[in-house]
């Protein structure tokens, strides 16, 4: 039916995207499923390749932590927690700092999505009781949750993915604080970047949509065993995403436990339940999936890798073959995941450092720390996504808000990097 090849198609679907997203001529649920239904219809990906992004375990996860942050406001109880922390940060930028600190250590040792999910609903809380915009308190919250993945060797997928190439090529792997080197410095500068000058460019809207996060009512009537029982499960929810490893279940998984102990012990009634979910973050995040599946699947993500570091010739200097692996990985986990750039891009950059005779570590975390910068798209990360319905934003707020952190983590990386990890350390 179509003469051009999946890999051609797919890349003309991830235009089609970035051109619909930028411009935001059509809603960006719409969007993301044209995209999804147009893979289909020309065949680059079967159709249960294609819908599988809506039972991704991210997106269950989504729906159960909209009920468990729905159960949080429907209660009150956000509200209340809300009015306990703005005691002791009497200014926005001070809640902002304080927002980022806790995301960002948190993130180092959590799942950084499962990170986000549990704080979304506090923070939109914060922001009710303290009048601030909540617009201009959830980027700074997701942002955090994606530098604070580079903390630790846990903090993010895509870490242990550069430590499994390392080792399975034999080489010496990074300690379990190793990525902090980089990472930390990454945080402190993003968290003061956004306490001064990045101040003013989050975004500053007002939310249009009323619902579970309308927050003007009248909460004296509910009981307090549901506002205690609220926060008891959100925090039993907190506790088993902590101990995944441990007690084995998976992030969704348990939000799922803990959305359905809401609805059964009468926390939140069904109905509010489902009004809680936001449809438009669903089709969003499962929709652009099928994209990141299919730039993988068809080879056209590594198609464009390839392209673009054959172009630095066959002896690159390891210093710039470090910098556009860097901004490679920056721009492709914009519109793939975190973990499938660094999948893809983690081969890649060992062969060329070992043909080269260089120690492929600096180039490896330039690939995780890369790879993580997913701030300047709705879609870049799980968190991203989770709250564009709540924050109201628009494609270009997170260009707008994230493209600056992206030239922040590159001009650190490029400057410690070498420091910490020589290219030939035997030199």
């Amino acid at each position: 039916m179509f003469n051009m090849s999946p890999a051609v198609i797919t890349l003309c679907f991830l235009v089609f995207a970035i051109i619909m997203f930028v411009t935001e001529k059509i809603p960006l649920g719409l969007t993301a499923m044209i995209v999804c239904v147009g893979l289909a219809v020309t065949g680059v990906l079967d159709v249960k390749s294609a819908f599988s992004g809506f039972i991704d375990s991210n997106v269950i996860l989504f729906v159960a932590m909209f009920i468990v942050g729905g159960a949080l406001f429907e209660t009150g109880m956000a509200n209340e927690i809300g009015g306990i922390v703005t005691k002791f940060a009497s200014s926005e930028r001070m809640l902002i700092v304080a927002i980022m600190t806790i995301v960002g250590l948190m993130s180092g040792v959590l799942s950084n999505t499962g990170t986000a999910a549990v704080l979304i609903p506090v923070v939109i809380g914060i922001a009710a009781k303290s009048g601030f915009k909540r617009s201009r308190l959830l980027m700074p919250l997701v942002f955090a949750a994606a530098m604070g993945g580079n903390l630790s060797l846990i903090g993010a997928p895509g870490n242990m993915i550069a430590q499994s190439t390392l080792s399975k090529a034999g080489l010496e792997g990074f300690g379990f604080f190793e990525y902090a080197i980089v990472g930390l410095p990454i945080l402190a500068v993003g968290i003061i970047f956004y306490a001064t000058i990045g101040f003013w460019l989050l975004p500053n809207h007002d939310p249009k949509s009323e619902g579970v996060f309308d927050v003007q009512k009248d909460f004296s009537s509910v009981p307090q065993w549901k506002k205690n029982l609220s926060l008891i499960i959100l925090v039993a929810t907190l506790l088993g995403m902590i101990f995944e490893k441990q007690i084995h279940i998976p992030l969704s998984v348990t939000g799922c436990v803990g959305a359905i102990l809401l609805i059964v012990c009468g926390v939140i009634s069904e109905d509010d339940a489902l009004k809680s979910i936001d449809l438009k973050t669903i089709f969003l995040f499962g929709g652009t999936l099928s994209l990141a599946t299919a730039l993988d699947k068809t080879g056209a993500g590594r198609m464009i890798a390839e392209k673009v570091i054959g172009a630095l010739g066959e002896n690159p200097s390891p210093t710039m073959f470090t910098f556009v692996v860097f901004i490679l990985c920056c721009v492709m986990t914009n519109f793939m995941s975190n973990t499938a750039t660094t999948a893809l891009m983690a081969p890649i950059c060992l062969s060329i450092a070992q043909g080269m005779n260089a120690d492929p570590r600096a180039v490896l975390m330039a690939c995780v720390i890369g790879g993580s910068c997913a701030y300047a798209t709705p879609i870049g990360m799980p968190a991203n996504t989770m709250v564009v319905g709540a924050g109201d934003y628009t494609f270009m707020d997170y260009v707008k808000s994230g493209l600056p952190l992206i030239v922040i983590a590159t001009i650190i990386s490029m400057i410690l990097l070498p420091i910490a990890f020589p290219f030939f350390p035997a030199a």
